[in-house]
């Protein structure tokens, strides 16, 4: 994907919507990023996962640690729908975060409706051709 700038140092700070998404990556805030990313109400992350295998507690931490901020997560595991592990899904549950897990392009599309409402809603989405 080309654009006009990337994530600076992994972050790029505020709420946006997602413009565009495949071709191995995400447009939003009028740049581009490669790869997959954590889209939470501070900002759009870098995120390292490039298969939903590699969904963790420890992959998620910024979301575990915005959990005051975030009510649901929407995780995009690609063109396929994966299901989480039951321990993962509990964490979340701990944390007080709802779950909702779907192909990336459906994930980014419900992030957009629920952040233009200003619902307290994270992405999680994985990168896709």
């Amino acid at each position: 994907m080309s654009g006009e700038g990337r994530i600076h140092e992994g972050f790029v700070p505020g709420r946006h919507l997602i413009d565009a998404y495949g071709s191995g990556g995400f447009r939003f805030a009028e740049m581009s990023h490669r790869g997959s990313i954590l889209a939470l109400p501070s900002g759009i992350h870098a995120w390292d996962v490039a298969e939903p295998g590699a969904i963790t507690a420890a992959s998620l931490a910024p979301v575990l640690a915005a959990a005051k901020e975030v009510d649901l997560l929407l995780i995009g595991t690609g063109l396929e729908i994966v299901f989480l592990p039951d321990a993962l899904r509990q964490r979340l549950k701990a944390a007080g975060i709802g779950l909702d897990v779907m192909q990336t392009g459906a994930a980014a599309r419900t992030y957009n409706i629920l952040a233009a409402e200003n619902r307290k809603v994270a992405a999680a989405l994985i990168a896709v051709s």
